[in-house]
């Protein structure tokens, strides 16, 4: 009982910092949305518009580069110092090459714009605030490739302060470029685009100085000098960072699929819909920063020829992350319409966000099992399986359900949003239990290994 109490306190001294950092990264797009609505709500719309397009695409070249954390801590934990900064130099070859063609595709996404049949001036703004950011992907790209080699080291500080000097960089940027100031064209919410690719720039600078600079990171050598592309090693990387990504974006694409499904049943439906999704969003930062550090750490015992203590860790991580969120879903119940009257004073729109809050209060236990479940196989490097999961668990079970229950008389009378959200919550339950079902299984395959006396941990 007393390493189960130990390893929770260890992953709240990790994860804090990544939280501090997520929460940061949230008060971005925030500020972002704030500020550009000043202008006109046509430029707080191609802001949201072009989220919507960018976001997946970033997120499809981030989830390849969280390869690298179980990589580095199992590394790390096996005293291999050695191979670190040739697992760093890999990650930025194959990051250079997943960010060309995701640059290509979001150059050329707003011709969808076009196709939807978008207002030409909305299309116009959100094409202008797309290239903007544009230049800004190799950047976040690479920063993320030194944000998982620190965090693969359970160094996660970095994460944080860096997270606020980019939001101390974004709120100038914006108002310099959104309003036109010191000289600048005022470009409205296309300069939040421009504003960001600012942003991401400055983040890793800040990452590059402060891995030369760190006694703990600059021991690694990772500036010394650069290992050539090594095509089996980047290969390794992708197949493994590869399902990581996909998982991530079958989840994004899920909830932009359900906010268009809703579109034909009015602003009101969608308004309220959007306030569950936005609360529940922020809520999820909780296991989504503690599931990063489970990560660390179980591949740091793994790394150590630890296979009891990843067990231990795992567990910890789990059952730690849904006694929180039975706390944050009691607080969602209680406050329920207080929250809907942060964003809105429209009593329809009231009504409907805190009954969808009573959905999301059961889906945050869910979710939270989920993502610390697919954190720990991660740790494990058991990767593909989580895309597959993924897919049938959130697409072939929840949204299937909740257009059934949402759109349709078959079961029952058509319930709108409720149905969509009931689908969310049999999804997300579904993939709790077949992740944490894959748990087990992994649990047993690596103890049989530790049994054998055979590694634990392979090479890169």
């Amino acid at each position: 009982m007393k390493s189960y109490f130990s390893e929770t306190l260890h992953l709240l001294r990790l994860c804090a910092p990544i939280l501090v950092a997520q929460i940061a990264q949230t008060t971005m797009s925030f500020v972002d949305t704030v500020m550009a609505g000043q202008v006109s709500a046509t430029d707080m719309a191609a802001v949201a518009v072009a989220t919507s397009f960018w976001l997946p695409i970033i997120l499809l070249v981030q989830g390849v580069v969280m390869a690298l954390t179980p990589i580095i801590s199992q590394l790390n934990g096996a005293r291999r110092h050695g191979e670190v900064a040739a697992a760093v130099h890999q990650g930025f070859w194959l990051t250079l090459l997943v960010t060309l063609p995701a640059m290509l595709v979001l150059y050329y996404s707003p011709l969808a714009l076009h196709w939807m049949e978008v207002e030409p001036v909305l299309a116009e703004k959100t094409t202008g605030y797309l290239h903007g950011i544009l230049w800004g992907m190799p950047a976040y790209a690479l920063y993320q490739v030194l944000r998982n080699f620190s965090e693969g080291l359970s160094h996660t500080l970095p994460t944080m302060v860096i997270g606020f000097i980019g939001l101390a960089v974004n709120v100038p940027a914006n108002y310099i470029l959104i309003y036109g100031k010191l000289g600048m064209p005022a470009l409205g919410g296309v300069g939040c685009g421009y504003a960001s690719a600012l942003v991401f720039w400055a983040m890793l600078v800040a990452m590059i100085l402060y891995t030369r600079r760190s006694a703990l990171l600059q021991r690694f050598t990772v500036f010394t000098r650069l290992t050539p592309p090594d095509w089996r090693q980047i290969s390794r990387i992708f197949r493994l960072g590869f399902p990581i990504a996909m998982a991530i974006f079958c989840e994004v694409t899920l909830f932009t699929v359900v906010a268009l499904l809703l579109a034909p049943l009015g602003s009101e439906v969608v308004a309220g819909h959007q306030i569950a999704i936005n609360f529940s969003s922020m809520v999820f930062m909780l296991p989504l920063s503690l599931g990063i550090a489970l990560t660390i750490r179980v591949g740091h015992s793994l790394g150590e020829g630890r296979a009891q203590q990843a067990r231990v860790v795992s567990i910890a991580g789990i059952v730690f992350g849904c006694t929180l969120a039975v706390f944050t879903a009691l607080a969602t119940v209680l406050g329920r319409h207080w929250i809907g009257g942060i964003y809105t004073d429209n009593n329809a729109v009231l009504d409907l966000a805190a009954s969808l809050l009573l959905l999301a209060a059961l889906y945050q236990i869910s979710d939270s099992a989920q993502v610390i479940g697919a954190a720990a196989l991660r740790g494990y490097k058991d990767t593909q399986v989580i895309f597959y999961i993924t897919l049938v668990a959130y697409w072939l079970c929840g949204l299937p359900i909740g257009m059934v229950l949402g759109l349709t008389d078959w079961l029952m009378p058509a319930m709108g949003p409720h149905g969509f959200w009931i689908g969310f919550l049999i999804g997300l339950s579904v993939a709790a239990f077949m992740l944490i079902w894959r748990l087990r299984i992994i649990y047993e395959r690596v103890e049989e290994r530790s049994r054998a006396a055979l590694p634990l941990v392979d090479s890169l």
